[in-house]
């Protein structure tokens, strides 16, 4: 089980029962349980649980929301109500059996059957389950909406028809306000946003589809719920809001460049100004042989051309007990040969080499990590997130990152701070944090196809 990002002990302890399964601990049984014991001390906001082994998170997962400490307010308006946003992903089919499939062929398994808000997907699809989540508003009133984004996969629009929002809040940091008519969120990630009943009171739908500016299959399907004013009988008709395109490149950028770290005496941007070590990840999809795929080969994911294998004992154990031969500590700072990575595709040398390589990082040593999207295949996004951090994003692009003029570029007064980023397609993204957890933490990414062709 994987909680983003609680520190579920103070960081100078362990957070040995907050991993992928086989990190820092095996995975519960069948049959078994697992009492989850912890403080959230110093901590708030939104954040939120799943499963971390295959894709059992398809439908293992909830919301774990923090309130400020007794007597301490919000940064911003403080809401009338406030309400859980949850947006999922559903499979018709066994998800097991889903992915067993892709496997077997060697190929991406089948895209999700519907999208979901708070596990519905609403009266525009074709569903046996005829209820539709509804939230009633009173007029005047100011609402907290703790959106979090569930999905396996996709990256998502969300919007409420009719009324904009104030984003407050994203991976349970408070940011600068800003007012939208739509968000972004990738998989992993939550974002609080206000939204004030001010309009003429009647149903609007809040509405959800992915975002995809590269050449793959989504599902591209609209869920939809119901914000709904006080006295508004049901047989009025919602009305449905504007979202973005699905490929709408330029939305994303601009909205992911809006998002600041409140940066306040109260709640300060601890930017590591100094860098001890820099790394730099390419992230692709190669291609490997498979006697027994679909076409002999299988689409394989990987970071600095290394595809994971998962180990069959956890890595903390083998560390502790000093086992032999469960991993070894050589994961490279970057890739092994340079190319233009969001060039043309390549046409050769596409498979990856194999292994459960980590890589070691002195206590408490300050990391800038640059993760490059690739052309391997096709550019696309990658949602990735750092398991027992923080961290802040201080630079992004499109293209192949520069070491020699982008950090110049870097935002180092007040970066969004989050626990999960998304790559952009044919793109990089730059991050900060400090090594201050002593544990044996998870780079991931948090599209779990690519973690589970071995993309970690």
């Amino acid at each position: 089980m994987h909680h983003f990002v609680i520190f579920l002990f103070p960081k100078s302890l362990s957070t040995n029962a907050d991993e992928p399964a086989y990190i820092t601990q095996c995975p519960i049984q069948n049959g078994h349980s697992y009492t989850y014991d912890f403080n959230v001390t110093g901590q708030r906001g939104t954040l939120w649980w799943h499963a971390h082994i295959f894709w059992l998170r398809a439908t293992v997962y909830g919301a774990i929301v923090i309130m400020p400490k007794q007597g301490t307010p919000f940064p911003f308006p403080q809401p009338y109500r406030e309400t859980n946003i949850v947006l999922g992903e559903w499979w018709n089919n066994d998800v097991e059996e889903v992915v067993k499939q892709g496997n077997k062929l060697g190929l991406p398994p089948n895209t999700s059957d519907a999208h979901t808000i708070n596990g519905k997907p609403g009266p525009l699809f074709p569903c046996s389950e005829k209820h539709t989540f509804a939230m009633e508003v009173e007029q005047g009133k100011t609402y907290l909406l703790r959106i979090i984004n569930a999905a396996l996969n996709d990256e998502l629009f969300f919007s409420v028809a009719g009324h904009n929002m104030t984003v407050v809040e994203i991976d349970a940091v408070y940011t600068k306000p800003f007012t939208t008519q739509a968000i972004l969120i990738a998989p992993g990630q939550t974002t609080n946003v206000l939204v004030q009943a001010n309009q003429a009171p009647g149903r609007y739908f809040m509405a959800v589809r992915p975002f995809m500016d590269a050449p793959l299959t989504v599902d591209n399907k609209t869920a939809t719920a119901i914000l709904q004013y006080k006295g508004i009988p049901n047989t009025v008709l919602p009305i449905l809001p504007k979202l973005p395109l699905p490929n709408d490149t330029a939305f994303a950028l601009s909205y992911n460049a809006k998002l600041r770290s409140l940066n306040s005496p109260l709640y300060p941007a601890n930017v590591p100004l100094k860098v001890d070590r820099r790394l730099f990840y390419t992230i692709g999809l190669g291609i490997n042989p498979c006697p027994t795929c679909l076409n002999g080969t299988r689409l394989t994911a990987s970071l600095n051309n290394i595809t994971f294998v998962m180990p069959h004992i956890g890595l903390l154990q083998a560390h502790y007990f000093n086992i032999k031969g469960v991993y070894t500590a050589d994961f490279p700072d970057r890739p092994p040969q340079p190319f233009n990575y969001t060039g043309a595709p390549l046409t050769a040398n596409l498979g990856t080499t194999s292994g459960t390589r980590l890589s070691k990082i002195a206590f408490n040593s300050t990391v800038e990590l640059v993760l490059q999207d690739t052309n391997l295949q096709t550019v696309e996004s990658h949602p990735f997130h750092l398991h027992g951090y923080n961290f802040f994003v201080v630079g992004t692009g499109i293209g192949n990152f520069d070491p020699a003029k982008d950090p110049s570029k870097f935002n180092l007064v007040d970066p969004p701070e989050r626990n999960t980023v998304g790559v952009p397609t044919g793109g990089w993204t730059a991050i900060r944090f400090r090594a201050d957890n002593p544990d044996k933490e998870f780079g991931s990414c948090t599209a779990i196809w690519s973690c589970i062709q071995g993309g970690v």
